[in-house]
């Protein structure tokens, strides 16, 4: 039985794209459709059992008629093909209240073959090419959802920190409860769009610590599970080995957050003729060809006597071809000048988009009197540098220049007096 992880597509993403003239989307939904194509033909060049998406199908909870359209496109292919689909709810596949449909209902709706939702915490048994397969759903739980299991004293008397806390104990109560009521001879996968406290972030670690409900490891690496198949976090990484328990990561970068993540999806054969605990023959993760990003640092020195030499120097060392780019330039003022920002772009003209080109100054060496003296930059030098690169005009600039003087003045008359 071949059942294939993945999760967090984020189909919508359009960060650091450009407009496609021929589908005039972004360049972006192209990436994202990409990976997720090679999902989809490995599954059915290998004869997938079944395929796991374990929530985020789209970055929006109202995803575009566009972006329903080649997300469900590809659904359509694995389900024609006789492959199950298995499509998890994730925080952004969910409205914020009760009662509105997810962004995955009209599957279901439309009665689409061989495609499974689940948005409710239970347990599933889907039928594959190679025998039943038990499916527990675990599915991204709003709070609000658990507003009528938790007795409050009195309204707003329940602390974030406790709320989460009986939100915690409940999961993993009702993850046990369905765990123990498995059929030991069918295998089993626990799926789930949740975060637990060993798992590492990259880019999402500001919004998943600190306000969601974070389950502990032992409380999903159940002995009664052949497998557990994850997702919410990007970064790829394997949390245990028996049972394996594995965030696949994104199948795209999403920011730079990401830029040294690796990128793919897992490919796991289980035998269901073994018994439970031995049914995994192998296991794989499988890279896809997600877009660079590549961040380049460089400092220039006072000593440096053509700065631009140096940055194409540097530029050449990173292969930018095709590559979402940002470069950081550490400069001194004596040099800030000699940065033309319209050339390094030029460097970078092979890249699919330059994020940013940043000039930062520097304190610096200067040599003054004859002396050479280690110093932070005079303020007044600065702002003027700082108005000639806005290009104030030069009476302005002139008046702003002789009222710093006077601030400094003042300033340093009261630092003597007190």
């Amino acid at each position: 039985m071949l059942v294939i992880h993945t999760a967090d597509v984020h189909i919508g993403v359009e960060n650091y794209g450009r407009p496609d003239p021929d589908t005039r989307t972004s360049s972006r939904l192209k990436d994202f459709l990409d990976t997720l194509d090679e999902v989809v033909n490995y599954s059915i060049e290998r004869q997938a059992d079944i395929v796991l998406f374990c929530g985020d199908a789209y970055k929006s909870r109202n995803p575009t008629q566009t972006h329903q359209r080649e997300f469900a496109t590809r659904v359509s292919k694995l389900s024609s093909a006789g492959i199950q689909v298995f499509l998890l709810a994730g925080n952004h596949d969910s409205p914020n209240i009760s009662g509105p449909a997810t962004a995955l209902d009209i599957f279901p709706t439309l009665h689409v073959e061989n495609v499974h939702i689940g948005d409710t915490l239970k347990t599933h048994l889907v039928q594959t090419k190679s025998g039943p397969l038990q499916v527990v759903a675990l599915p991204w739980i709003r709070k609000g959802q658990f507003m009528s299991l938790v007795e409050f004293p009195e309204p707003g008397s329940l602390s974030t920190d406790k709320f989460n806390d009986s939100i915690e104990a409940k999961l993993t109560t009702a993850i046990g409860a369905l765990a123990s009521s498995l059929d030991p001879k069918i295998p089993a996968i626990l799926a789930g769009h949740v975060s637990i406290d060993s798992a590492t972030t990259s880019s999402e670690k500001s919004m998943m610590l600190g306000k969601d409900y974070v389950l502990l490891k032992s409380s999903i690496a159940l002995s009664e599970f052949d497998y557990v198949a994850l997702g919410h976090i990007h970064r790829y990484q394997v949390l245990n080995e028996s049972p394996r328990v594995v965030y696949p990561g994104s199948l795209q970068r999403i920011d730079f957050g990401e830029e040294n993540d690796t990128k793919g999806f897992c490919a796991i054969e289980l035998d269901p003729k073994e018994p439970r605990g031995a049914r995994e023959k192998s296991y794989e993760f499988v890279n896809v060809g997600a877009r660079k990003f590549i961040t380049i640092k460089i400092i220039i020195l006072e000593t440096d006597l053509d700065p631009m030499s140096k940055i194409a120097r540097s530029i050449q060392y990173h292969d930018v071809s095709g590559a979402i780019v940002q470069v950081f330039i550490e400069v001194p003022v004596s040099k800030y000048k000699d940065i033309d920002e319209t050339r390094v772009r030029e460097m970078l003209s092979s890249s699919h988009y330059i994020a940013t080109v940043r000039r930062n100054m520097i304190a610096e060496n200067r040599n003054r009197l004859g002396k050479s003296l280690s110093e932070n930059i005079e303020p007044i030098d600065a702002l003027n540098t700082y108005f000639e690169e806005r290009k104030l005009p030069i009476v302005k600039r002139k008046l702003l220049i002789e009222r710093g003087k006077q601030l400094i003045e003042e300033t340093s008359r009261d630092e003597s007096v007190s």
